[in-house]
């Protein structure tokens, strides 16, 4: 995967596993609440690589910010099902919180799909995070290319918007 992601000049984010983050030379890890606390994992793989920490609350986005992480995960936005003893949704209100307080990068997460995944973006998040829309999909790549589109087109609609002194509900 590192290849891959290297030769197609993308990011590799380790989930989870720090020690395979650092064998491969990823461009970051993320880790989850119950993991490696992120000041550890920054101690692990030194200043360069990227650590984005899962958050469910504005108290774990606040501490989030005020620590080692370089973004974190909002979400489950919805309820997902891509992980076991996953937390319950934290819904649309936890997101608008993390767009209005804007502490740190973040991507919403969990439970984001085409039939919902405008809500998200109507509520300022400009970067998501699909995986059972993508990878349950008959052909991923092109679910892939249609999520990246959807997301741009929004994106690059609401801006023209802004820009021409539209409104950005």
């Amino acid at each position: 995967i590192r290849k891959i992601t290297a030769d197609a000049g993308a990011l590799f984010i380790m989930n989870d596993d720090v020690d395979i983050a650092v064998a491969v030379g990823a461009d970051g890890v993320h880790v989850g609440q119950d993991d490696i606390p992120v000041e550890m994992v920054r101690e692990l793989v030194g200043p360069r690589m990227m650590i984005g920490l899962s958050t469910h609350s504005p108290a774990q986005l606040e501490s989030a910010a005020a620590g080692a992480a370089d973004y974190v995960g909002v979400g489950p936005i919805y309820k997902t099902a891509t992980k076991v003893n996953v937390c319950d949704p934290v819904g649309l209100g936890y997101l608008e919180h993390a767009v209005a307080v804007d502490l740190i990068p973040f991507v919403a997460i969990g439970g984001i799909k085409e039939h919902n995944i405008e809500a998200v973006l109507q509520r300022g998040a400009k970067s998501v995070c699909l995986v059972t829309g993508i990878i349950g999909a008959d052909n991923i790549r092109s679910e892939a290319e249609k999520m990246n589109r959807l997301v741009l087109d929004y994106i690059r609609e609401h801006n023209d918007a802004d820009a021409d002194g539209g409104c950005n509900e």
